[in-house]
């Protein structure tokens, strides 16, 4: 979400301060009524990863969002492009049968991908179904017959919070810093914009879319807030379980004696031995 101009406060994006002493990239690059997509971050990520190279640094991949460094460091599939009308057609039927119904039709012909996707997950279900129509073949099979392999070298590094009731309630205590910051009025902003709606993948993003929903009146602020911090634990929760099941990955306990130390020393030997 870090792409996107205006979701500064939402995404905890890196103060102007901070990237003026640290270059960032691919950050601010797009609109938020733009559509930004995995594919699209592989070819932008490669581009800057070889200009940081040609100037004699190390590129460092940071965030929490795995499925883009996976598709960056695997490889993604050739996948077909949208197809507007299954899309809609599907919206239908999810506004009569309910999601978790069509996560199960989705278990039918991709079991793997269902076990990945969550049964509330509009986007991702709607995807692999969508895949499966217009090709004949599971997401799953697509992504193993297809995947093109990476012409970059990463090593990764996992830092994983061990310990769930202080993160409980370090997500309890950002979220309501962010709402002090403005949170809430950065979102009026986009909604006062009149070209934007709940639906479109910006604001589809965990506190966005508990804002707007709050700003429409359809919350509460208690409630709100209650759901959007629920929305992150479970988010958090998410990464936590895709980051350990990554087997390339080398898992570090945010909680370890002397992390940071361990971690320096962790990319001074890949570098040595690079």
């Amino acid at each position: 979400m870090l792409v996107y101009r205006g979701m500064d406060i939402g995404t905890a994006k890196p103060p102007v301060v901070v990237r003026q002493h640290v270059p960032h990239h691919l950050i601010d690059i797009i609109d938020v009524s733009d559509v930004y997509s995995a594919g699209r971050f592989v070819r932008d990520a490669g581009k800057s990863v070889v200009e940081i190279k040609d100037r004699g640094r190390l590129p460092l991949l940071v965030g929490g969002t795995h499925l883009y460094l996976r598709a960056f460091r695997d490889g993604i599939a050739n996948l077909p492009q949208a197809d507007l009308a299954i899309r809609t057609r599907l919206d239908v039927e999810a506004a009569a049968e309910g999601w978790p119904a069509l996560h199960e039709r989705l278990a039918e012909i991709d079991p793997e991908a269902a076990k990945r996707i969550s049964p509330g997950d509009r986007q991702r279900i709607q995807r692999a179904l969508e895949v499966f129509e217009l090709t004949g073949e599971s997401l799953t099979y697509q992504i193993r017959r297809r995947r093109a392999e990476s012409s970059f070298s990463i090593k990764t590094f996992a830092v994983l919070p061990d310990d769930r009731d202080a993160l409980a309630e370090r997500i309890e205590q950002r979220f309501d810093a962010m709402t002090k910051a403005g949170f809430v009025e950065e979102v009026e902003q986009f909604k006062g914009r009149g070209d934007l709606s709940p639906s479109i993948p910006a604001m589809r993003a965990v506190g966005y879319r508990q804002m707007w929903a709050y700003l429409d009146g359809e919350y509460s602020w208690t409630e709100a807030r209650d759901r959007a911090v629920a929305a992150t634990r479970q988010l958090a929760k998410r990464q936590l379980t895709s980051l350990r099941s990554d087997k390339l990955a080398e898992c570090l306990p945010l909680s370890g004696k002397n992390f940071e130390r361990t971690f320096v020393e962790r990319v001074e030997a890949v570098l040595d031995t690079s």
